[in-house]
């Protein structure tokens, strides 16, 4: 649903000012990327210096933890804010507001979802959607619970309607996340706010490989790992930074005209087994067809994609995600 033009203006009154936001926060107000929904009362604000937290990337089976569809764990330092929404507001007047404020600060939106049309939660099979807001409240205030407001459960909190934005913003000094999960209830709409800012892993660890290591590499064990070839983020394509690296390839292959190469594409273990597979199938043609532009005989060239099924390191912390994402090549 579009955002009429009155609607957007209004995102800049509604929410907080940044450099309001970030003098409020420092004395535990509001978090200076999120702001505060005009006339929005804050009821809640809990720090943790450094934890692991899940958050919801796309539908839901019901079921959380380790493998569930739909979430994803992510660990930094977190803030989680509650907020009493002023009466006479929609929850989906809220959750536009807080996406087009968002938005406009660098972060892209991930996934968006509302219970009463069904689109926070998976597809069953031969029964109709599920639009209860209580499943999706029941799944996000557990495993841990979260903090109570006034005494009660936060699950308790969604009455008649949720809805939930996940959006994330990539910067010098790491990832930030924020997830909004908004409830409507008879005595009340709430927001439930949580931000999470993963710690920037050190840069510069993997040197550039060029052309001469290249061969060394596969000379040695018939394969080398890439990790100067970027794509832009969910996408198959490349990025600028990527030429270096892309053009040490085809000095490799013009310097050795009988070398064959099959280049895998590898992702991490976020998101779904499927759409890893397909993505990294997706960056692997893509690259295949950059050096076919080039010159290169395609009957040298084969492309495969491994998702997050060959990885080389752990998937539970961001350095060991970061070295899981890369390119190979494999000698044929």
């Amino acid at each position: 649903m579009p955002i009429r033009l009155d609607h957007a203006r209004r995102a800049v009154v509604l929410l907080t000012g940044l450099l309001g936001a970030a003098v409020a926060a420092a004395s535990g107000g509001d978090h200076p990327l999120i702001g505060r929904y005009e006339g929005a009362d804050q009821v809640g604000r809990y720090d943790t210096a450094f934890d692991e937290v899940e958050v919801m990337n796309g539908p839901i089976s019901g079921a959380r933890g380790a493998g569930a569809p739909g979430w994803l764990r992510l660990e930094g330092a977190v803030t989680l804010l509650y907020y009493r929404l002023p009466a006479g507001r929609s929850s989906l007047e809220v959750l536009r507001n807080y996406q087009a404020s968002l938005e406009g600060k660098g972060f892209r939106t991930l996934f968006t979802c509302a219970t009463g049309n069904g689109s926070c939660y998976l597809t069953r099979p031969g029964r109709s959607p599920n639009t209860a807001p209580y499943d999706f409240a029941l799944a996000l205030d557990a495993n841990p619970e979260l903090p109570r407001l006034d005494g009660d459960f936060i699950r308790n909190y969604f009455g008649t309607q949720a809805r939930y934005l996940l959006a994330r913003r990539d910067g010098p000094d790491g990832t930030v996340y924020a997830s909004l999960s908004i409830a409507e209830h008879d005595r009340g709409n709430h927001a439930f706010i949580r931000v999470v800012q993963t710690q920037a892993m050190d840069a510069d660890k993997i040197g550039f490989v060029d052309a001469d290591a290249m061969s060394r590499g596969i000379a040695d064990s018939g394969r080398i790992s890439l990790y100067g070839i970027h794509f832009d983020f969910d996408k198959d394509t490349l990025r600028d930074d990527s030429e270096p690296t892309l053009a040490e390839i085809l000095r490799l292959l013009r310097t050795q005209p009988d070398l064959r190469l099959t280049v895998v594409g590898h992702t991490d273990a976020q998101g779904g087994a499927a759409y890893n597979l397909d993505l990294s199938r997706r960056r692997a043609a893509t690259v295949v067809a950059w050096l076919e532009r080039q010159g290169i005989d395609a009957a040298r060239l084969a492309s495969r994609g491994a998702g997050a099924g060959e990885p080389v390191a752990a998937n539970d912390n961001e350095e060991g995600r970061a070295r899981n994402r890369r390119v190979e090549l494999v000698r044929r």
